[in-house]
C-alpha cells in the first residue's frame, strides 16, 4: 500500500480541512472522476527541473511546483506525461505519483511519514521467527539475519529476535538509532523507504534497500519467506497471487524511482 491511498472520506467544510485531508481528497477525486482529456502537446523539463506542459509548470495535488531532484528523474517523469495519448491516466504515471507524494506528504508531513517507518521497526517482521517447522526457521534465519547485521553495523541498532508473534518491545536506544537514520533521508528517499516498508512489512528491509545494501531480488525474496514457504506446502491462492503481482509492480516502481533520484 503506498502513501497515495484512496480513502472514502465524507466531504467537509474546506475551510476546516487539514493539509492531510485535502491531499487525500484531491488524490481521491483524481482517481474516481473520469480521466481528464489530454490538453497539452509536449511535456518538457525546465531549468529548475520542473515539468512543464506546453510551457506551463505542473503542480502537485497541493499546488506545489513539481520540482524533481535530478535530471534523470525529471526526464523520466516528463516521458510519462508525453506517453499519455487521449486522456491523462495517473495509474500509468507511477513516477509522477511518487514525486507528488514526496513533495506533498514527505515534505509537508515529514514527521508523520518518518514516524510510520520508525513505528514499523518497533515490531519489524524480521525480528519475529517461527519455532517450527525447522525448515521455515532456517529460511528466516538465512534471509533475515543479514538484515539485522546491517542495521547494527549501519545504524548502531541492535534488535532483539523472538520466537513467536507476541510483541517484544525493543530498547529505546535501538528505536532512537532508527529514528536518527530515517531523519537523514531526503523527502524523495523517505517516500521510497515508506513505500518499501509497507510493501515488505519490514522497515529494516526497506531502509536496507534504500541504502543499496541488498539487491532488489534478494529484498523481494526476504520479504516473502513466510509466504513462499506456505505456497510450497499448500499451493498458490489465485487472489493472493494477483495481490503479489500488484505489490511487485509497486516494489519495482519504487526502486526505479530511487535509482533515478
Amino acid at each position: 500500500m503506498q502513501l497515495l491511498k484512496v480513502l472514502n472520506l465524507n466531504r467537509k467544510d474546506l475551510t476546516t480541512e487539514t493539509a492531510d485531508e485535502r491531499w487525500e481528497r484531491l488524490s481521491r477525486d483524481r482517481i474516481v472522476r473520469p480521466l481528464p482529456k489530454k490538453f497539452y502537446t509536449l511535456a518538457t523539463v525546465t531549468d529548475e527541473l520542473c515539468i512543464a506542459l506546453d510551457g506551463r509548470v505542473v503542480k502537485t495535488p497541493l499546488k506545489a511546483k513539481l520540482i524533481l531532484p535530478s535530471q534523470a528523474l525529471a526526464d523520466a517523469v516528463a516521458a510519462e506525461w508525453n506517453a499519455q495519448v487521449d486522456v491523462i491516466n495517473p495509474a500509468a504515471m507511477p513516477l509522477t505519483k511518487l514525486a507528488n507524494t514526496a513533495i506533498d506528504r514527505a515534505g509537508t508531513e515529514r514527521a508523520f511519514v518518518a514516524g510510520q517507518v520508525v513505528e514499523f521497526s518497533s515490531s519489524d517482521l524480521v525480528c519475529y521467527r517461527a519455532g517450527e517447522p525447522e525448515a521455515l526457521a532456517i529460511l528466516q534465519t538465512t534471509a533475515w539475519d543479514p538484515i539485522l547485521r546491517w542495521a547494527e553495523a549501519m545504524m548502531g541498532a541492535k534488535f532483539k529476535v523472538v520466537t513467536g508473534v507476541i510483541h517484544q518491545a525493543q530498547d529505546a536506544a535501538t528505536i532512537a538509532a532508527v529514528e536518527k537514520h530515517v531523519a537523514a533521508l531526503d523527502k524523495f528517499r523517505l517516500t521510497v523507504a515508506h513505500n518499501l516498508t509497507t510493501l515488505t512489512g519490514s522497515a529494516l528491509l526497506g531502509l536496507m534497500l534504500v541504502a543499496g545494501k541488498i539487491s532488489p531480488d534478494a529484498g523481494w525474496q526476504a520479504a516473502h519467506v513466510d509466504e513462499d514457504f506456505q505456497i510450497a506446502v499448500w499451493g498458490t491462492d489465485e487472489e493472493a497471487a494477483q495481490r503479489r503481482v500488484w505489490r511487485k509492480t509497486d516494489f519495482d516502481g519504487s526502486l526505479e524511482f530511487l535509482n533515478l533520484i
